[in-house]
């Protein structure tokens, strides 16, 4: 597979490196087809546990889409690039296996999209978070005016998208939008950490886990809740359930069969 602006390491913690630190990472038509490129290896590679997503440098996770590849599109290329990027972090999201974004400087317009398609956030102390469209004469156009509004709730989603500003990580964790802040040097050890802790849980209880919490998003209340049934059915059929309940009454590790 031959990748441009992206760095894999597949492993069962594989991690996915936007590189392209002269832009700051800003994504253009490459670099998403190139994201896609690798989430299609990943779906098909059971041996990859979770999905870490960085960018290069320290400056920037994803500073935003490419203003400058933008200021030169059509109309009708504008729709085409927003669906583009709608289609790359659609799939992103649709993983199965835990992602895990580790934010190491600027994550605006497209790259607090990017972030926001993962399920965990880890954010540098230097992170900063934003939809800065509207300064452009824009809007966000990869999925943040449906996401941000998920996770942070329509109000705060509002008034970053409407008056463009941004969130230090501070902020960013007291408004649940990340999980953890760390040093700037601490970041990729504690994404990895967390990595390594979902990996040891079972992984097909994780992979229904996360389909429910998706079903959150995209259902109303009483389907969500007619799907997590669904699902518990599913994984308290599971070989995994057995063996994870056996060990607790055993009080010994649980040694999984679905990695």
């Amino acid at each position: 597979m031959e990748l441009k602006h992206i760095i894999f390491d597949r492993a069962p913690i594989a991690t996915l490196t936007v590189n392209r630190p002269a832009a700051l990472n800003a994504l253009n038509r490459e670099v998403l087809e190139d994201i896609t490129r690798v989430i299609r290896e990943i779906r098909h590679d059971p041996s990859v546990r979770v999905l870490i997503i960085t960018g290069a440098g320290d400056r920037a996770f994803v500073a935003g889409a490419d203003i400058a590849a933008m200021a030169q599109m059509s109309a009708a290329d504008g729709l085409e690039f927003s669906r583009l990027g709608h289609r790359t972090l659609s799939s992103l999201e649709d993983l199965p296996i835990p992602v895990i974004a580790a934010v190491n400087g600027f994550a605006l317009g497209g790259g607090t999209e990017l972030a926001l398609a993962c399920d965990l956030i880890i954010a540098s102390e230097k992170a900063r978070f934003g939809q800065p469209e509207i300064n452009l004469g824009l809007i966000p156009g990869f999925g943040g005016t449906q996401r941000l509004a998920h996770r942070l709730g329509h109000a705060k989603a509002r008034e970053l998208i409407m008056t463009g500003e941004m969130l230090d990580a501070k902020s960013a964790l007291a408004h649940g939008l990340v999980s953890q802040v760390v040093a700037p040097e601490q970041l990729m050890g504690a994404a990895r950490a967390l990595a390594e802790k979902l990996a040891s849980k079972s992984g097909f209880a994780l992979r229904q886990a996360k389909a429910a919490l998706r079903a959150a998003s995209t259902m109303d209340e009483d389907a969500g809740l007619r799907f997590e049934q669904e699902a518990f059915g599913v994984v308290f059929a599971s070989e995994d359930r057995v063996e994870g309940t056996s060990a607790f009454v055993a009080k010994r590790p649980p040694q999984w069969k679905h990695r």
